[in-house]
């Protein structure tokens, strides 16, 4: 059973269709310009690790570093990393990684996205809670990122 705790799950409505959001989501290019990473020449492909600066003021210093797990085209994606993770004297490659997945499902007018980050129960105790109260304010944010700059509103 999965806890509350475990996983962070936010859904937003685009009007937009599914191919669009879905080009936002897996055009590494256009993911950095709304998640605020640079991701220029980068590209998402199953299996591989994307990795790009933060350009988020504040989080410079921090390395986005994603394993791409899935792409569905027009349907899902989904990609791990570790949550949270801007401490520089912190090594994050010994903790498990958090799975993000995209959900796409085509709705009237445009597109419902469902972002769930789950996985939390795995990362220690002692920076769990801060990383996904983090995430949590964090995704509320893209996901009016994402949404903006869609339709350009």
């Amino acid at each position: 059973m999965t806890s509350s705790t475990d996983r962070i799950e936010k859904s937003t409505f685009i009007k937009a269709p599914p191919s669009r959001v879905w080009r936002a989501l897996t055009s590494a290019e256009e993911f950095g310009s709304w998640f605020g990473v640079a991701l220029q020449g980068k590209t998402f492909e199953a299996g591989q690790r994307t990795q790009g600066q933060i350009t988020i003021a504040g989080f410079e210093h921090v390395v986005f570093d994603v394993l791409v797990e899935r792409l569905e085209p027009e349907t899902y994606f989904s990609f791990r990393w570790h949550p949270y993770a801007v401490d520089p004297a912190i090594d994050y490659a010994k903790e498990p990684r958090t799975l993000v997945a995209f959900e796409l499902k085509e709705a009237d007018g445009g597109t419902l996205l469902r972002t769930v980050e789950s996985g939390f129960d795995q990362i220690p105790p002692s920076r769990r809670a801060e990383a996904f109260r983090m995430n949590s304010g964090g995704w509320d944010g893209q996901m009016q990122n994402i949404q903006k700059y869609v339709t350009g509103a």
